[in-house]
């Protein structure tokens, strides 16, 4: 019976161990020094060697040519005593124990005794491995507390979990007394290596896209790539394809992607409804598309901005190429948060099809971000980026009426940047601040909008040097804000109008009425954020017409 890819290939030394350097220095040099210690932790998502780690230390403390290999601190992966430690079959001194299967606490206690008789030979040391160690009961990390405060010398206790937070809730004593040990996710790149190096023992061949579909699909461990590989093996005779992969593993065809990035790119909204007729048509798992269009998505905005993309196989990569002029990082950005929104809803829904159909419907009716600044300085060039987006040519062969209704309304003669002033001066006095008033309010909008809004709304009402009382006249929570968060600013453009240093006062509005008017509570962020847009709007008749001709949103 043919041994499978996974335990035939499993590491028999430290240095084997993939992207795990960290864990195997240390542990080599505990096994060189004599510092091996009696309770190690070592956790870290599955398949990616944390129980051939326990067994590879079991195999060094007890390997019957201890000393003799090199470098020195491994096993030599070839004695009676490795072998059998390494192929899992039980021994008096190195036992394996499933805690999914053995976590009570009468479980627990029969460990705790057997660790109390010495190894079988002299030189040897009793190694006890639990792998899923989060499973186990409170009372059993409670029955082997005092084993691991006070263990018998030669005793060495290893504990496996992809969980630690768990055994951190349940019993956290017993982390005090462990050394822990994270292992890292290995990476495709080594995935895909290390599959290589299997496939020349194995005198295989396979095409690079099916070792990348089988990386991509292990998510970082190679337990799983394996295994993976195992079933391709079974499958079929001769060379691995990326079809014959995708076959067992029941994987979109890349082509469905591409096809996506040419309906987002087109902004073809009737074009989902097919893609996703041909995709349930193919029996194929549409939550599975999702998380594949997303990995997609990201690996586009990383080669937009110029970042390392993960690796994908040739014919997605040459769409991604051809089809990365008609994107903007912006507009992914956005489409990936659309995503982060929707997953939670795909999982609960019964009806997932409709929720990612409408979830593909909004990525396709999306408009492209237009820089705000772009569209007031130069409308009609502006333009162009935006019908691409929504489908209309940028220099359409249309009508003068036509052309006329894809041109943006002109913007009127108060949209025109304000012309430098000469300085305002003013005595720091209340009336010649109230005289000079309008004049500093047309210069604080010559340096900022939003400064020139917020003096606009307030007037001075008192004055002691060099304290400066302002108070905002209709009493707007949003101005108040403005005026607390441009301090400095008011502060500095008042001082150089007066020639000496201002201390500013903001004065609350007094209420109103018989009874008094209610004070206006405080608005939060976002609703702050709604009103300033608001205002600026309401004021700014060149950034109303330009959103209202190009249907933007403002987002600020």
């Amino acid at each position: 019976m043919a041994l499978a890819l996974a335990r035939k290939y499993r590491p028999r030394r430290f240095g084997d161990l993939l992207v795990q350097d960290h864990v195997a220095l240390v542990l080599r040099g505990a096994v060189l020094k004599n510092r091996v210690g009696h309770g190690y932790l070592l956790t870290g998502p599955r398949g990616v060697g944390k129980t051939t780690a326990a067994r590879i230390l079991a195999m060094a403390l007890n390997c019957e040519r201890k000393g003799q290999t090199e470098p020195s601190g491994e096993p030599c992966g070839e004695c009676e005593s490795c072998q059998r430690i390494w192929s899992g079959a039980a021994g008096l001194d190195v036992v394996e124990i499933d805690a999914a299967s053995n976590r009570g606490v009468d479980d627990a206690r029969e460990l705790r005794e057997r660790a109390m008789y010495a190894a079988s030979r002299e030189g040897h040391h009793k190694v006890y491995i639990v792998d899923e160690a989060h499973m186990l009961t409170r009372e059993a990390w409670n029955a082997l507390l005092k084993i691991l405060e006070e263990p018998p010398p030669g005793v060495v206790f290893v504990f496996a979990t992809t969980e630690p937070q768990k055994i951190a809730q349940q019993a956290a004593p017993v982390l005090s007394r462990l050394q822990r040990f994270d292992f890292r996710r290995i990476g495709a790149a080594a995935i895909r290596e290390q599959l290589r190096v299997v496939l020349r023992a194995e005198q295989i061949e396979a095409d690079e896209d099916a070792l990348t579909l089988i990386a991509r699909q292990a998510d970082g461990g190679m337990r799983d790539a394996l295994s993976v590989l195992d079933q391709c093996l079974s499958f079929g005779e001769g060379r691995v394809t990326a079809a014959r992969v995708r076959e067992i593993l029941g994987l979109v065809e890349d082509e469905s992607y591409a096809a996506l990035l040419e309906i987002l790119a087109r902004h073809d909204a009737a074009g989902v409804f097919g893609l996703l007729d041909r995709l349930e048509h193919a029996g194929a798992d549409l939550g599975e598309f999702l998380a594949g269009a997303g990995e997609v998505l990201r690996a586009l905005l990383m080669r937009l901005v110029g970042a390392d993309p993960p690796h994908m196989t040739e014919s997605l990569a040459h769409s991604m190429e051809r089809l990365q002029p008609e994107f903007e990082p912006t507009d992914l950005v956005r489409m990936l948060r659309l995503l982060a929104e929707a997953e939670a809803q795909v999982r609960r829904s019964t009806n997932p099809r409709l929720a990612i159909e409408t979830l593909l419907l909004r990525w396709t009716l999306m408009d492209r971000t237009v820089d705000l600044a772009a569209v007031l300085a130069a409308p009609g060039e502006a333009e162009r980026p935006l019908a691409r987006a929504r489908g209309v040519a940028a220099e359409p062969a249309a009508s003068p009426r036509q052309s006329r209704e894809l041109e943006p309304a002109p913007a009127p003669a108060a949209a025109a940047i304000p012309e430098a002033r000469p300085p305002v001066r003013a005595a720091f006095s209340l009336g010649g601040l109230q005289a000079a008033w309008p004049d500093l309010v047309a210069t604080a909008r010559g340096q900022s909008r939003f400064l020139g809004e917020t003096l606009a709304a307030a007037a001075p009402v008192a004055v002691d040097p060099p304290r400066l009382t302002l108070s905002v006249t209709d009493g707007n929570p949003i101005h108040l804000e403005g005026l607390a968060r441009q301090r400095e600013a008011v502060e500095r453009l008042l001082g150089e109008a007066v020639g000496a240093e201002v201390s500013l006062v903001v004065a609350q509005p007094r209420p109103t009425g018989p009874g008094g008017a209610p004070r206006a509570r405080r608005l939060s962020e976002s609703e702050a954020r709604a009103e300033r847009l608001k205002v600026l709007r309401a004021r700014d008749p060149a950034l109303e017409a330009a959103a209202e001709s190009l249907d933007l949103e403002v987002l600020e």
